[in-house]
C-alpha cells in the first residue's frame, strides 16, 4: 500500500519585537481565512442593503403606478359622474318641457271639449231680435214664440239636421239631433233654410221670420222625452 500523504495544515504567526531591553516577544497567530469571512460577511450584508434599496424603490414605483392608475380612475369617474349628470339635467328638462306640453295639450282638449259641449248643448234663444212666448196649453212642453218681422229661426246649439217635415199646424218642423242626447225641434211656416243630414251650428238659420209666419213652436227632447225647453234656455234682456 501507498504511503497515505496527509497535508500539513499551515499556521502562520507573526511575531512582534520592541526596542526595549526588558521587551518581549509576542506571537500572534494569523488565520488566513478570517479575511474571506469578514469580506463576506461585507458582500452580504452589501447585498441585503442593495436588495433592500432596490425592494423598496420598486415597491415605490410600484406604489406610484398603483396612485397614478387610482388617479386616473378617479378623474375617469369624475367625468362619467358629471356626463351623468348632465344627461340626467337635460333629461329632467326634456321631461319638464313635455309635462308642460301634456298639461297644456290636455287643458287646450280640456278648453275645447267644454267649447263643444256648450256649442252642443241647447241653450240659446231659437230667434233673433225680440219676441213674447207662451207654453203650449196641452200636449208635450212646447214654447210659442211670436216674433218681429224680419227675425230668424235660429239653431239653439251645433248638431245635424236629422229631419224635415211637413207640420199640419205650422207648416213645417225642422228636427236638430246635437250628439249627446238633446234633441231640439223648430216648427214655423216660413221658408226652410236647410236641408235633411246638414250639420249646423249654434245660431244657423233655420227660417225666416215674417208677418205671416211670426209663430214658432219650440220643442226640446232628452233622451228621447220631451222636456220644458224652459229648463235649457239662457233668456237674458
Amino acid at each position: 500500500m501507498g504511503r497515505q500523504r496527509h497535508k500539513r495544515k499551515k499556521h502562520r504567526i507573526v511575531l512582534l519585537a520592541s526596542d526595549a531591553v526588558n521587551a518581549g516577544v509576542e506571537q500572534i497567530h494569523y488565520h488566513p481565512w478570517r479575511p474571506w469571512i469578514i469580506i463576506l460577511i461585507l458582500c452580504a450584508f452589501i447585498g441585503v442593503c442593495l436588495g433592500y434599496f432596490y425592494f423598496v424603490e420598486s415597491f415605490r414605483e410600484e406604489s406610484d403606478k398603483e396612485s397614478s392608475a387610482y388617479q386616473e380612475l378617479i378623474a375617469q369617474l369624475e367625468q362619467e359622474k358629471a356626463d351623468l349628470e348632465s344627461q340626467i339635467a337635460e333629461l329632467n328638462e326634456t321631461v319638464q318641457i313635455l309635462s308642460n306640453t301634456v298639461n297644456q295639450k290636455t287643458q287646450n282638449e280640456n278648453q275645447l271639449a267644454e267649447q263643444l259641449e256648450k256649442q252642443t248643448t241647447p241653450t240659446e234663444f231659437p230667434l233673433t231680435g225680440m219676441a213674447t212666448m207662451e207654453m203650449a196649453a196641452e200636449g208635450d212642453p212646447m214654447c210659442i214664440f211670436t216674433a218681429t218681422d224680419g227675425a230668424m229661426v235660429v239653431a239653439t246649439a251645433g248638431g245635424t239636421v236629422t229631419a224635415v217635415n211637413d207640420d199640419s199646424e205650422y207648416g213645417h218642423n225642422i228636427w236638430v239631433d246635437h250628439g249627446n242626447g238633446y234633441v231640439t225641434v223648430y216648427r214655423n211656416s216660413g221658408e226652410v233654410k236647410v236641408k235633411q243630414g246638414e250639420k249646423v251650428t249654434q245660431g244657423t238659420t233655420l227660417f225666416l221670420i215674417s208677418d205671416e209666419n211670426s209663430k214658432l213652436g219650440y220643442q226640446m227632447l232628452r233622451d228621447g222625452a220631451y222636456i220644458d225647453p224652459m229648463e235649457m234656455l239662457a233668456i237674458s234682456g
